[in-house]
């Protein structure tokens, strides 16, 4: 499949994309409902929320994307692939990565919203790459192509099978792990905790166990600045 690539956007363009971000992050409201689209009438509804005593920020298999050699701090995100606000993040994301990787552990977890018809059909995508080794480039990958595929109301799991192939997964082991029943757990379980925890909209951060507030980037940049020293 030939995929468009859009060439990045010039300074002033980006700074206005950073800004619409803010905007978004400030007055992001989503309901409390755990998304259920990917969950067929077949299989079993998702469980109740956990009680918050039984909440976990980060579990033995989460996503850890930096690993530095001395951990400072703790920084967990709470995303949604079919979600704008977390595209639009995502730039600035990478540059946190790159700046704090290597005192700050940046984790992600799966938290699809109950408006987007295809972020949990994303998010079983990711993580059945992520079980071939390729979380990072499924989850780049979905990022990169969201404007193609976000906000249709079909299935877009033919195309996403058609990433799987780019990236050079077997396809048979992708196709097993996407109808598990144990990869569908796994993104209930994120989601079930990140309800418990006071998650209602994405993307959500916390940094060492506090919810954040934010207000700018530059806020943002500050609070992980002061968490790494």
């Amino acid at each position: 499949m030939t995929q468009t690539t859009t060439a990045p956007a010039p300074p002033d363009q980006a700074k206005k994309v950073r800004l619409v971000l803010w905007i978004l992050l400030g007055v992001i409201v989503a309901a409390g409902v755990i998304w259920y689209a990917v969950f067929t009438a077949a299989k079993p509804a998702p469980p109740a929320p956990q009680p918050a005593a039984d909440a976990q920020l980060v579990r033995d298999d989460s996503h850890r994307v930096t690993t530095p050699a001395t951990e400072k701090a703790q920084l967990v995100e709470f995303l949604d692939f079919e979600c704008e606000s977390c595209r639009a993040a995502q730039p600035l994301v990478e540059e946190l990565k790159k700046e704090f990787g290597d005192r700050i552990t940046f984790v992600n977890r799966y938290f699809p919203l109950p408006g987007h018809r295809n972020s949990g059909t994303a998010a079983l995508a990711v993580e059945a790459a992520a079980q071939q080794g390729k979380y990072e480039q499924m989850y780049t990958k979905m990022f990169d192509t969201q404007p193609q595929w976000g906000e249709k109301q079909d299935s877009q799991a033919p195309l996403f099978r058609t990433y799987a192939q780019e990236l050079g997964l077997d396809l048979a082991t992708y196709d097993a792990a996407v109808a598990d029943e144990k990869t569908i757990d796994r993104i209930r379980k994120d989601v079930a905790d990140g309800r418990a925890l006071g998650v209602t909209g994405t993307p959500t951060f916390f940094l060492n166990g506090q919810k954040l507030t934010l207000s700018t980037e530059a806020d943002f940049r500050q609070k992980l600045t002061d968490a790494a020293k």
